[in-house]
């Protein structure tokens, strides 16, 4: 540690997370150093000191209490303790109280006829050796809420394979075959969330017929660059990760409808979204990010819906990108839309929302 360097231990939620800074640091400074480490995004912390910690008298050795305020975190709410598995209790004790579901001759039949394999919550361990079996008939696999811990290189036979879920299991980064997975030419979905994902591989840029792809919940810190590869990708969910970095590479994915990347660690986004001309709908709360991208509005001219809950960036802000009205106008009237469809498919009702009385709704950059 270098002499002007301030070593200080702040408490949070009865666990010391040990900081190392400079006098001159703010205290904004910290809170963003604490952000990855609690999950609490700097607007949700509680601090003591207002100036910098030099001038405020923090000195080497000090105690800081950190308090969370409700609701302003990242993913599944503050680091409490050691990081738990993205699959929750509720899941697994609903696996444990599950018995193991056989497979006959009718069920590897029924595979083969159907082309569909529907095993999910099945308290399967592995993947069943049947399901090679009939890999060349096979379109759909699904075998999300389980205990599997293995994705094994047989997984390339299923060469027809058009979807694949694999959500609410046990799988890591070198638990899954990604270099025989990527061989899956057809595939069109592939879901993995609530697993122990921490990274993705380049490799998953073969994919280039992937269409939907869901790694949401999972530890992941970045995406890969080679994601950009995937120009049919439509929807891609990534949310409740622990993402700080986007690749410049995502503006690639030009036919993009939907991109979720709520509760992450996000502080800035790549100018080259600007190229995703198809992006309906951006979810971006609970991240760390001040601005968007400045030419956002003017180029992605079909989005109409933007979610910004519990992030910095202020409605006066957004007013001032370019192409904001024409946006505004959008967003207005599928909000409209949704209100003639709500009102149509009931019997009666109050009465409807003014958008232009109502000031929580023009606050609030987040609402559709």
């Amino acid at each position: 540690m270098g002499d002007n360097e301030i070593k200080i231990t702040v408490k949070f939620c009865g666990r010391p997370i040990p900081i190392t800074l400079s006098p001159d640091s703010t205290v904004l400074r910290l809170k963003n150093l604490l952000l990855p480490l609690t999950n609490v995004l700097p607007r949700g912390q509680k601090l003591i000191f207002k100036e910098t910690l030099g001038v405020a008298g923090v000195t080497n050795g000090v105690k800081l209490m950190l308090i969370g305020t409700q609701g302003v975190h990242q993913g599944d709410g503050p680091i409490l303790k050691e990081a738990q598995s993205p699959i929750t209790s509720r899941k697994t004790d609903r696996v444990r109280d599950m018995k193991m579901v056989p497979v006959g001759k009718t069920s590897s039949e029924r595979w083969k006829a159907t082309g569909v394999i529907a095993m999910a919550e099945h308290n399967l361990k592995a993947i069943p050796d049947e399901v090679w079996d009939c890999s060349p008939f096979i379109r759909v696999l699904d075998i999300r809420t389980n205990s599997i811990q293995c994705v094994p290189d047989q997984i390339d036979g299923l060469t027809g394979l058009k979807k694949l879920l694999l959500d609410a299991n046990d799988l890591s980064n070198d638990s899954i075959s990604w270099v025989q997975l990527a061989k899956l030419k057809h595939l069109t979905v592939l879901s993995i969330s609530r697993n122990c994902l921490n990274s993705l591989p380049g490799i998953l840029g073969h994919l280039t017929a992937l269409q939907h792809l869901d790694v949401s919940n999972n530890k992941l810190t970045t995406l890969p660059t080679e994601i950009g590869l995937l120009s049919k990708l439509e929807v891609l969910k990534a949310n409740n990760n622990r993402i700080s970095f986007l690749p410049e590479s995502i503006g690639n994915c030009t036919s993009l409808i939907e991109i979720d990347l709520s509760s992450n660690l996000l502080s800035e986004l790549p100018v080259t979204l600007e190229n995703l001309h198809y992006l309906k709908a951006l979810h971006l709360d609970n991240n760390a990010l001040k601005s968007l991208p400045t030419t956002l509005f003017s180029k992605c001219v079909q989005l109409s819906t933007l979610e910004l809950h519990n992030t910095e960036i202020t409605m006066d802000a957004l007013r001032q990108l370019e192409g904001w009205d024409d946006f505004d106008k959008r967003r207005r009237a599928k909000h409209q839309k949704q209100l003639d469809f709500r009102v149509m498919g009931s019997t009666e009702f109050d009465e409807e929302v003014d958008e232009e009385e109502d000031p929580s709704f023009l606050e609030t950059p987040g609402v559709d």
